[in-house]
């Protein structure tokens, strides 16, 4: 539908917005608040119980979200957005999680690499992130 189309480019526009604070001298604090700025003003709202992480050996590494950047470090952003409310529910596979309000979903997720300058998209190295 075209909703669920708007949706999903909020999405992923969210992703693009956060990462003009991917870089040194930002929080990742600073992140969180311009996706879910960019969300909200979009008519959506931001899942509270999953969060971006840190990407090294493991799946889903700290830091969740540390009050600091800094060149070198490697995270995961990865807004999820709801058309409706932001609250949601797990299911009892104990995987899947469906929005409370049985109202659409989007993720979208990228690896990025801190730098000194423009961060460096890894997971996607021909899209630019200036």
């Amino acid at each position: 539908s075209d909703e669920a189309l708007r949706l999903i480019r909020v999405t992923q526009q969210s992703f693009f917005e956060g990462m003009k604070y991917a870089r040194e001298g930002y929080r990742l604090s600073d992140i969180s608040a311009a996706v879910q700025a960019y969300v909200e003003a979009n008519g959506f709202s931001v899942v509270r119980e999953y969060v971006g992480h840190g990407v090294g050996r493991q799946m889903h590494e700290a830091p969740e979200v540390p009050n600091y950047g800094k060149p070198g470090m490697t995270i995961a952003v990865e807004p999820m957005v709801n058309a409706g409310t932001a609250a949601i529910r797990q299911m009892p596979d104990g995987w899947t999680v469906r929005t409370a309000d049985g109202k659409n979903a989007a993720h979208y997720e990228n690896t990025v690499l801190i730098t000194a300058g423009v961060p460096e998209l890894l997971t996607d190295p021909e899209k630019s992130l200036v």
